[in-house]
């Protein structure tokens, strides 16, 4: 829907040309290195139209994990489309370059009725048939707002499953920063790595929830990509749906030019060379273990894989204290965010984090979205369509 009469651009113009962090991420040097060749990764989301130029013949037959089973193919949102272009499009007919653009990507479909479907069953049957059908990394821009960790044992089982196979999940926490800040599921879950966005100036997105699920941050604000009503258009959005679509894209850059490293060990050396923040504890609640920067890694040879078995996360390596001369209200605001580049030093305070009511046991079934601008002609003028709307509040 286009608010105030602006009419949307032909998304197969300029898609590419409005991917301003590709050059500030130097993805050009990073493709030169790798491309995320041999890795397969799993969009747990609302299905993924395989049909698009920039993702024809990326895309693997997939499943749909509901009881009332539809193609995975066919996505109704365009969500999980979406979050498959910015890992793994290829920029053919003008559309999106992903930023592992010869990465394969397997729909998994998890938009099921709420009558017949709980989340907690149908995100664990996700999760497990990912990993049991070649997934190294699992994309989850998908979850549940509301709930309590207790109402998760299947997710949790499925999640310690992937684990154990060697399987990376990477999970948005939401978009509720701002107002209630409830935690997400399963980006809240032992193991599965909650990702949180930044904004273009490299500082905390206002929107983005914050809290212990916090493992990682990336860009996740002014975003180019298709417009989930009408994927012919191109939209700008933001949320930290893509944030984690950038961040599985960073593993697989990484562990196909390591193939012989662990889940644990890309992980690792990524929690090592994010951009940290300058102030409070490490992992911070607003930024965790700091902003991916997978060109340390590819380009500068920085990192240290480590132990192969010990899961970094868990293990909480990295973890720091604030210096005693730190006041504690800086480090609840993480006074100093990570740049999203290195020419970039914006700082910008967190708000104070509020305390959160977990909804009792009642959980919605959401598709953790994004706020949606459209674009205008070839130039950079839109207008606002929403942030989050009803139970498809995509992050």
């Amino acid at each position: 829907m286009a608010v105030g009469g602006i009419a949307p651009a032909a998304a197969a113009q300029d898609i590419g040309s409005q991917q301003w962090y590709l050059e500030g991420m130097q993805a050009n040097d990073m493709w030169k290195v790798s491309k995320g060749k041999g890795i397969t990764v799993a969009v747990i989301d609302t299905g993924v139209d395989a049909s698009l130029p920039e993702l024809r013949g990326h895309v693997l037959k997939g499943k749909d994990a509901s009881n009332a089973p539809t193609d995975p193919h066919k996505d109704a949102t365009g969500h999980g489309t979406n979050m498959a272009a910015l890992i793994a499009g290829n920029g053919a007919g003008g559309g999106v370059r992903g930023l592992a653009p010869e990465a394969r990507i397997l729909p998994v479909k998890v938009v099921g009725d709420p009558r017949a479907d709980a989340p907690d069953p149908l995100m664990a049957r996700a999760i497990k048939f990912a990993v049991d059908h070649g997934s190294r990394i699992l994309n989850v821009s998908f979850g549940t707002i509301t709930g309590q960790r207790e109402n998760f044992a299947k997710s949790q089982s499925a999640v310690n499953y992937a684990l154990k196979k060697g399987a990376l999940v990477f999970a948005a926490v939401g978009n509720n920063g701002d107002k209630d800040n409830l935690p997400g599921y399963p980006a809240s879950l032992p193991g599965v790595v909650g990702v949180g966005a930044i904004d273009r100036k490299g500082g905390m997105a206002k929107f983005s929830t914050h809290g212990d699920s916090v493992g990682l941050v990336a860009l996740g604000d002014e975003i180019a990509g298709r417009c989930e009503k009408d994927l012919d258009q191109t939209c700008i959005s933001g949320g930290t749906s893509q944030a984690t679509a950038i961040t599985s894209a960073s593993a697989a850059l990484i562990w196909s030019k390591h193939p012989k490293w662990t889940g644990n060990q890309v992980l690792r050396v990524m929690m090592q060379t994010a951009a940290k923040p300058k102030t409070g504890d490490i992992p911070s609640s607003y930024l965790g273990y700091g902003s991916v920067r997978p060109r340390k890694v590819l380009l500068d040879g920085e990192g240290n894989p480590g132990p192969a078995n010990t899961n970094p996360l868990l293990a909480r390596e990295g973890a720091t204290k604030p210096k005693p001369s730190e006041s504690a209200s800086k480090a609840a605001g993480d006074a100093e965010q990570p740049p999203a580049s290195d020419e970039q030093a914006a700082k910008k305070p967190a708000a104070e984090a509020k305390a959160s009511d977990d909804g009792g046991n009642t959980t919605l079934w959401v598709a953790l979205g994004a706020g949606v601008v459209v674009v205008a002609g070839a130039a950079v003028a839109f207008t606002v369509v929403r942030r989050r709307g009803g139970t498809m509040a995509r992050p």
